[in-house]
């Protein structure tokens, strides 16, 4: 007798399985956006609770999505980062927040960045650099001050570094969307956050503009502004203090120039030939 012919249901043998790698990926980054949200709550002292009324969800849930387990929704993750004074995209795993749909991550295109301390000729060499580039100037202090109606100073002094900080963080993400071609100059603090500086170093040329203790204390005076050093008869002190704190972050730059006893041609010149070799590079 003939063995009975085993029948195969066709639509189970058509539907495609999710690839185990696409789902490693998946909980991996809920992991790792997870450990962010958890880590960044501790920073500030909040208790899961606290953060789950803050941002109107459940306790249960927050616990989920800190434990990898949950996978909020774009809105959850919003009123999470808000809750915690973030932007959203700081609750994304380091590389994936500013990757494009096509997974490519923006590129630097002909952007330059100047970064370094007060004094550094930032402002000065970064118009005449862009005059030279034939691109736009723009500078990221000035632009937050316009939006806020209010120095720097004072936004530091009412709002808090952390705030000043977003708004850094969010200018420089317009930016960089509006201009395939510009000269940003940045305030010496930018390092301070690593994220932001993280955006500016994969977005832009960076370039570390330096210059001596001395130097540095000259124009700043010549420029009236002395914070955060004022009425502090140890500013030299703390300026080089500041100076050696920052050293190893400015030093990640793509490249650098000492602006110290040197003129403002020669300086825009070699700026312009360190602008090229950087637009070179692959």
């Amino acid at each position: 007798m003939p063995k009975p012919v085993k029948r195969v249901d066709a639509s189970r043998s058509r539907r495609p399985a999710t690839p185990r790698l696409e789902r490693d990926e998946k909980s991996s980054i809920l992991r790792d956006v997870g450990a962010l949200v958890r880590s960044e709550r501790a920073r500030r002292g909040m208790t899961r609770r606290a953060l789950a009324e803050a941002c109107q969800t459940s306790e249960r849930y927050l616990a989920q999505i800190e434990s990898g387990a949950g996978n909020p929704s774009v809105l959850v993750l919003d009123s999470i980062a808000r809750a915690l004074d973030l932007d959203p995209v700081d609750l994304m795993p380091p590389g994936r927040a500013r990757e494009a749909p096509g997974g490519r991550g923006v590129s630097r295109a002909r952007r330059i960045a100047l970064i370094g301390l007060r004094g550094a000729g930032k402002s000065t060499l970064g118009a005449a650099l862009a005059e030279k580039l034939g691109c736009p100037f723009v500078e990221i202090d000035k632009m937050i001050e316009r939006e806020h109606g209010a120095p720097v100073a004072t936004l530091f002094e009412v709002y808090g570094q952390g705030t000043f900080r977003r708004y850094e963080r969010e200018c420089l993400a317009r930016i960089v969307r509006a201009h395939q071609s510009a000269v940003i100059a940045t305030a010496g603090g930018i390092v301070a956050d690593e994220d932001t500086f993280a955006q500016l170093l994969d977005e832009s040329h960076v370039i570390w503009l330096q210059a001596s203790p001395a130097e540095h204390m000259r124009r700043v005076m010549e420029q009236g502004d002395f914070r955060p050093m004022a009425h502090n008869r140890d500013a030299m002190n703390d300026l080089m203090a500041i100076l050696d704190a920052r050293a190893a972050s400015y030093g990640r730059a793509h490249a650098r120039l000492d602006t110290s006893g040197r003129d403002l041609a020669q300086c825009v010149d070699e700026l312009t030939l360190l602008a090229a070799k950087l637009f070179a590079r692959p």
